[in-house]
This record gives structure tokens, sequence and C-alpha cells, in this order.
């Protein structure tokens, strides 16, 4: 269906230009704690990480430091796994669920890979509850060369400083109602496309690598995840999101040239999580569950190989 109400900012059919981009970013507002929620509980992991602030962001470098949780004996001879979450700030198990995997779950696996574990890549976005950076720029659109976006560009420089090889990468995402009615709206009207209201999946997803889609890891997932929360069902045309379902629960992205976090480094496991926060059959703690989860299925069926 498409959307008729024309956005709050800008013309129909015009892109934003710089001032409709300001007049956007003077909209939004601090609506939670980047540092009572989240860099709080990143202290908390001192005894059992080494925490690096890996930078800041510019637009407040004391209000907004960027932190990454990274194994205390880092043995060049074990493989490395990431973890990122709050690429998208407004995603929030993403976040926590990264957080409750290194305060529960990660001492198990400590022996037999190093982990690199980045919570809360857009701090901004996650006050704010945004998809978006102050500057109108998508982070899960920017993981590229010469990046625009400062979360983006900052996370693969620190990555790329520790000269390790990465054997897994676990991106944690959520696909909200807000995609639709706010999100995809605010991309429609910032590009000038047309914007088609999308079936939002009633559950939990996963976004495979298409050029490493990996689908029994995938699988192995899907499976261990379907016992804390319920996998989204395909839509009538047997898609989620308007992707074909490569299985049940899995869809893929082409994921490097579209800049996509899960696309930036050259692990052989990728996978993007996609938490559906906004069910009457989930809460928070279900939520953050799922996304720990993704990350104990997928290890385990890794270190199984």
């Amino acid at each position: 269906m498409q959307n008729e109400k024309a956005y709050a900012i800008g013309t129909p059919g015009k892109k934003w230009g710089e001032e409709e981009k300001l007049q956007w970013q003077k909209l939004q507002t601090i609506k939670r704690s980047y540092q009572q929620e989240v860099v709080s509980k990143i202290e908390q992991l001192g005894e059992k990480f080494n925490i690096t602030q890996y930078g800041a962001l510019s637009f407040d470098e004391q209000r907004y430091p960027l932190f990454a949780l990274t194994s205390q004996h880092f043995d060049d001879c074990k493989p490395t796994v990431l973890v990122t979450g709050g690429v998208h700030g407004y995603e929030t198990s993403g976040v926590h669920g990264a957080l409750l995997f290194a305060q529960q779950f990660a001492d198990k696996y400590q022996d037999k890979v190093n982990f690199v574990i980045a919570p809360c890549l857009s701090p901004w976005g996650y006050e704010t509850i945004n998809r978006w950076n102050p500057l109108a720029i998508d982070p899960n659109r920017s993981f590229y060369a010469n990046s625009p976006a400062q979360e983006s560009a900052k996370l693969m420089m620190f990555v790329e400083s520790l000269g390790t090889r990465l054997l897994a990468h676990f991106d944690l995402h959520e696909t909200t109602d807000s995609d639709n009615t706010e999100f995809r709206p605010a991309l429609a009207a910032r590009d000038a496309e047309t914007h088609d209201n999308w079936n939002i999946p009633d559950g939990f997803y996963l976004v495979a690598n298409s050029a490493k889609a990996e689908p029994d890891f995938q699988k192995a997932i899907i499976e261990a995840v379907s016992k804390v929360t319920h996998i989204a069902p395909a839509d009538d045309n047997n898609q989620l999101i308007g992707v074909p379902l490569s299985q049940k629960g899995v869809i893929n992205y082409d994921a490097t040239p579209l800049g996509l976090c899960m696309g930036f480094s050259d692990a052989t496991y990728v996978t993007t999580t996609e938490v559906y926060p906004d069910s009457p059959k989930v809460d928070a703690d279900n939520c953050n569950l799922a996304q720990a989860t993704v990350i104990t299925a997928g290890l385990d069926y890794i270190l199984m190989q």
C-alpha cells in the first residue's frame, strides 16, 4: 500500500538538502541515557574483558564515547569472533543482547576464541531512538571505504587495527513497527523515492550474506532461537520484508555492495539478527535472550565443525 501522506520535512519528489537534514536533526530529542543504560553496564564488565575506547562521536565526544569489549587474553593463534550491536541505535535488544552475552555466556567460549564485542555503535541513535545518525545517514548502509558515517568508519578502523582473523561476525538488529510508521517514510522523503509499506514480520528472523550464506549455520541458529522466541512466518509471497525466503526464518542480502555492517569483514560465518520487539508474545528480556542465543548457537555450530 502506497503511503499517500507527505512526510513532515521536505518537498515531495525533491531530495533533501542540508537545510532539510538540519531541520530533521533539530526535531530529534533525547529520550534515554546512553551513559546510564549502556556505559554503566560496559564498565561492570571490566573484570571479564578489556574495555577499549576506540573513538567518540564528534557530535559530542564527552557524551558519546565508543567502547569495545575484547578478550583479556587475546591470542593471535585463536580465531576471533566479532559481535556488533546498536548499529541502528533504536534497536534496543541489539545493544542489550550483546551485553547479556558478554555478561552471562561468553565465559564458556573464552578458551576457544577471542571476542571483540562492540555493544553500541550508534549512541546518539540510542539516546534519540533513531535509525540514522545526526546527519541523516544510515550507519548500516555506510560500511565502506571513506564512509560518511563516523559510527561505521570508527568501528572498521578499530577492527582493522587489531590485525586479527575474524572467524564469525554476529550483527544484532531489530525490525520494528516504527520502520513503517517513521523510518521508511523518512527515507522515502530524504531520497525522493516512492514509499510502500511492507509487512513487518511477526517474529524473529535472520539475514544472511548471500556471498557466504552458510545455510547450515543459519539453520542451527534458527532452531536454537525457536526455543526462546517465535520465528517469523513468511508472508503470502513466501517473503520477509520483500525478500524471498531462503529457508525457514532466513533471507539473504548481498551485504557488501549495500554497505551493511555484516558485509565489511572477511569472516566465514556471518549473520544479521532481526528481533521483533513489538510482538505481544515477547518482552525486553525475551528479546535480549534471543539475541544472546544467536551467538551461543552460532558458536556451538562453528566449534563442532
